[in-house]
């Protein structure tokens, strides 16, 4: 909104610093500081709301220490994330971008039926929620949604690298100069693909089509098969992470943050041309936008975090835990950097495996010995950790300190050949 009025602004009238809104990272900061001000501020006014209305936490009896504390704690909180990231892409994001549309509606939808889920916990009494099937449904709708868009929408495309290298002057002396320009080494056309960016790899580059490649000549136009299926895994798997994840207070905001801290930053690189070269990575247009809206998102998460970090003010529910899983999987998916979520979102890959594990041993135990047995203490493996005795913050601040290390080496991983 502020950058079509700024532009106009700039264009019509010559206003002194309007000109500033064409700035991606001016606009990325105003996101991040307008979404700070927004959970803050805003957030407590909401928590005292859900106190009024007595919207609290129904608490499973797990007999972990300091658990009936949290009894009556509010939840629903992730509305304040969800209102902490709209609001700040919706002024300073173009809203033509069909990056940020798409992140948009991820938002929405997600959040909606998170909403859902604990609307129903809270003021039906069912501790259920709304059933597992139907939040697949609505992931799957999400995942269609998103992989039909990118892949028969002619405003999702990239610029293929190319060969020539380097453009040859002569000067006045006779001299043969060479003048490395990044804006020679991609294509001047725009394409569609479905190419991704896949660690330790040649050129770090994969193309989802080369797997149908043995139906022979003219199996690229299959490729939806395999690209729509995988886009629909990615955001299932990630969203049901983030809601595992989201056991103690601060543990999914937290590493959620360094996440899109980091996604941020290899949207900004994908973006632009010159870093693009300099990193050897695939060139997208217009995906420098999401910047704004993932600032927003960090901004969002850290301000909650001021209220969630222990002993929680209030929880974010499956509202925001379900959005925030979902932000995750489509932002990596749109930035074709999904196939490093094993490594960037290694803590939510863990707690999913130790949750996976321990009910697939359990049963095999069962039918084999007639008992069932664990692999852990308890799961999701924070749960474990809680069991042997360690406090919720140092489980915390543990898992948030392996967040930043995973966080360096997914960067690091793209100027690795």
């Amino acid at each position: 909104m502020f950058y079509y009025l700024f532009t106009y602004l700039d264009q019509a009238f010559d206003v002194p610093g309007a000109g500033v809104f064409q700035y991606i990272t001016f606009r990325a900061a105003a996101a991040v500081i307008t979404s700070l001000i927004i959970s803050l501020l805003l957030g407590k006014r909401l928590i005292n709301v859900l106190v009024r209305k007595q919207v609290g936490e129904t608490i499973r009896e797990l007999g972990l220490e300091g658990q009936s504390e949290k009894k009556g704690t509010p939840t629903m909180g992730g509305l304040i994330i969800l209102r902490a990231i709209l609001i700040p892409t919706l002024l300073f994001a173009k809203l033509n971008n069909i990056y940020i549309i798409l992140m948009l509606f991820t938002t929405v939808w997600l959040g909606l039926i998170g909403f859902l889920d604990d609307y129903i916990k809270v003021f039906k009494k069912n501790k259920k929620g709304l059933a597992g099937k139907f939040k697949i449904y609505g992931q799957l709708v999400l995942g269609l949604v998103v992989g039909l868009t990118m892949y028969f929408s002619p405003d999702v495309v990239i610029r293929e690298k190319i060969d020539n290298q380097e453009l040859i002057q002569t000067s006045q002396s006779g001299e043969i100069i060479h003048v490395t320009d990044p804006t020679l080494k991609f294509s001047r056309e725009t394409v569609k693909s479905t190419k991704t960016t896949i660690p330790f790899f040649k050129n770090n580059e994969a193309d989802y089509s080369k797997i149908l490649s043995f139906l022979g000549e003219g199996y690229e136009k299959w490729a939806f098969l395999i690209f729509i299926p995988i886009v629909i895994l990615i955001i299932i798997g990630v969203s049901n992470g983030a809601n595992l994840t989201d056991g103690i207070d601060g543990l999914a905001t937290g590493t959620s943050a360094i996440i899109g801290a980091t996604l941020g930053i290899l949207a900004w690189v994908s973006g632009n041309i010159v870093f693009a070269d300099y990193l050897n990575i695939m060139y997208l247009p217009e995906t420098g936008e999401l910047t704004i809206f993932i600032s927003a998102f960090v901004g969002a998460c850290i301000g909650f975090l001021w209220y969630n970090t222990y002993p929680a003010q209030v929880f974010m529910g499956d509202t925001g835990s379900l959005a925030i899983g979902g932000i995750i999987a489509v932002f990596a998916i749109l930035i074709r950097k999904e196939l490093l979520i094993p490594i960037l979102c290694g803590i939510f890959l863990v707690e999913s495996l130790s949750v996976i594990m321990q009910v697939s041993y359990f049963k095999y135990t069962k039918r084999k010995f007639g008992e069932g047995r664990r692999i852990f203490k308890m799961s999701p493996l924070h749960h474990h950790f809680q069991v042997l005795g360690y406090s919720e913050p140092k489980i915390v601040q543990r898992f948030v300190i392996v967040g930043i290390m995973l966080a360096v080496v997914t960067i690091i991983t793209l100027k690795l050949r």
